[in-house]
């Protein structure tokens, strides 16, 4: 049994060593499986143009204000500059953000902004679009149903995002190179 042990913690000693797997397994998942999305989500809330990103399509206040826009019968330009400026943040956001954790640059920053990101997503799907009247939509923890989109599938995207805020984005990255390239050595001083 002592060998067992002994083995064991060997073992456990050798993962504790290996910093960099999480971050970078983290950041792999978060190319993976939700890169994607969020750029396709992100398409759909462009407008016409080389700069439609800054004439957002109806379907952007239509996914970001539900309400607000059925408010003004579906028509944009009904909306204040607030809008305007939420919708054209939330969609530059979707494709700057996940371009940053994939490259690994200012890894954690940008971690913390999908994490609001996904949090204010959540929050617009539950009372915006009234997920929050199906219990599927919502979800429940400890109920053996892992396909409930809000609580159980975006409690993973968290955990993923939450590791790259506190482990950063580990050696294979732009942050790493940054930070250890020798502009980044301190010059020895002649004695």
């Amino acid at each position: 049994m002592t060998r067992l042990l002994t083995l064991y913690h060997t073992l456990t000693e050798q993962l504790e060593r290996s910093d960099w797997l999480l971050p970078t397994l983290a950041r792999f998942v978060f190319a993976a499986v939700l890169a994607g999305y969020f750029w396709a989500s992100g398409m759909t809330k462009l407008g016409d143009g080389l700069l439609g990103v800054f004439s957002p399509s109806t379907g952007a206040y239509a996914q970001i204000f539900p309400k607000a826009f059925e408010a003004v019968s579906y028509d944009a330009s009904q909306l204040g500059i607030f809008h305007w400026a939420v919708v054209v943040a939330g969609t530059v956001a979707e494709f700057v953000l996940p371009l940053l954790i994939i490259l690994g640059l200012l890894t954690r920053l940008a971690a913390l902004g999908m994490i609001g990101f996904v949090t204010v997503q959540s929050l617009t799907d539950l009372y915006g679009h009234g997920g929050i009247e199906h219990a599927a939509t919502l979800g429940a923890w400890f109920d053996r149903l892992p396909d409930g989109v809000i609580l159980d599938q975006r409690a993973f995207w968290m955990l993923a995002l939450v590791t790259l805020v506190l482990k950063g984005a580990g050696p294979v990255s732009v942050d790493a190179l940054l930070r250890n390239g020798p502009w980044a050595r301190p010059v020895s001083q002649p004695q």
